[in-house]
Protein backbone atom coordinates (compact mmCIF):
# COMPACT_ATOMS: atom_id res chain seq x y z
CA UNK A 1 0.00 0.00 0.00
CA UNK A 2 0.97 3.63 -0.20
CA UNK A 3 2.60 6.38 1.75
CA UNK A 4 -0.55 7.67 3.44
CA UNK A 5 -0.82 4.73 5.83
CA UNK A 6 2.84 4.93 6.77
CA UNK A 7 2.60 8.68 7.28
CA UNK A 8 -0.57 8.30 9.34
CA UNK A 9 0.95 5.58 11.54
CA UNK A 10 4.07 7.65 12.12
CA UNK A 11 2.14 10.80 13.03
CA UNK A 12 -0.44 9.15 15.28
CA UNK A 13 2.30 7.30 17.12
CA UNK A 14 4.66 10.26 17.37
CA UNK A 15 2.00 12.68 18.60
CA UNK A 16 0.07 10.22 20.79
CA UNK A 17 -3.16 10.59 18.83
CA UNK A 18 -5.46 7.59 19.01
CA UNK A 19 -7.11 6.10 15.96
CA UNK A 20 -10.41 6.57 17.74
CA UNK A 21 -9.90 10.30 18.33
CA UNK A 22 -9.08 10.80 14.64
CA UNK A 23 -12.13 8.73 13.65
CA UNK A 24 -14.40 10.82 15.89
CA UNK A 25 -12.96 14.07 14.54
CA UNK A 26 -13.54 12.86 10.96
CA UNK A 27 -16.99 11.42 11.69
CA UNK A 28 -15.89 7.93 10.62
CA UNK A 29 -15.84 4.46 12.12
CA UNK A 30 -12.53 3.59 13.77
CA UNK A 31 -12.25 0.63 11.40
CA UNK A 32 -11.57 3.03 8.50
CA UNK A 33 -8.64 4.58 10.38
CA UNK A 34 -7.44 1.10 11.37
CA UNK A 35 -7.34 -0.01 7.73
CA UNK A 36 -5.30 3.04 6.70
CA UNK A 37 -3.03 2.75 9.76
CA UNK A 38 -2.29 -0.92 8.99
CA UNK A 39 -2.04 -0.26 5.24
CA UNK A 40 -4.93 -2.54 4.37
CA UNK A 41 -6.52 0.27 2.33
CA UNK A 42 -5.38 3.61 0.98
CA UNK A 43 -7.43 6.74 1.59
CA UNK A 44 -8.53 8.68 -1.47
CA UNK A 45 -6.92 12.02 -2.29
CA UNK A 46 -9.99 13.79 -0.92
CA UNK A 47 -9.78 11.77 2.26
CA UNK A 48 -6.11 12.68 2.69
CA UNK A 49 -7.20 16.33 2.70
CA UNK A 50 -9.84 15.44 5.31
CA UNK A 51 -7.19 13.70 7.42
CA UNK A 52 -5.08 16.87 7.36
CA UNK A 53 -8.06 18.99 8.43
CA UNK A 54 -8.94 16.59 11.25
CA UNK A 55 -5.34 16.48 12.44
CA UNK A 56 -5.24 20.29 12.42
CA UNK A 57 -8.17 20.22 14.82
CA UNK A 58 -6.37 17.76 17.09
CA UNK A 59 -2.78 18.99 16.84
CA UNK A 60 -1.51 21.47 14.26
CA UNK A 61 2.03 20.13 14.42
CA UNK A 62 0.75 16.63 13.71
CA UNK A 63 -1.06 17.90 10.62
CA UNK A 64 2.13 19.51 9.33
CA UNK A 65 4.12 16.38 10.08
CA UNK A 66 1.58 14.22 8.22
CA UNK A 67 1.92 16.40 5.11
CA UNK A 68 5.72 16.27 5.40
CA UNK A 69 5.75 12.48 5.81
CA UNK A 70 3.21 11.97 3.04
CA UNK A 71 4.66 14.31 0.45
CA UNK A 72 8.26 14.23 1.60
CA UNK A 73 10.47 16.80 0.01
CA UNK A 74 8.67 16.82 -3.33
CA UNK A 75 8.52 20.61 -3.58
CA UNK A 76 11.42 21.64 -1.39
CA UNK A 77 14.53 22.87 -3.13
CA UNK A 78 12.92 22.66 -6.56
CA UNK A 79 12.31 25.46 -9.02
CA UNK A 80 8.51 25.47 -9.31
CA UNK A 81 8.67 27.20 -12.70
CA UNK A 82 10.38 24.30 -14.43
CA UNK A 83 8.27 21.60 -16.11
Amino acid sequence: MGRAGKALREVLTQYGISQNSLAVKMGLQRSAIYKWFHEERDPTAETVADIVEALKGLNGEAAEAFVDFYLGNMLKNQDLNQP
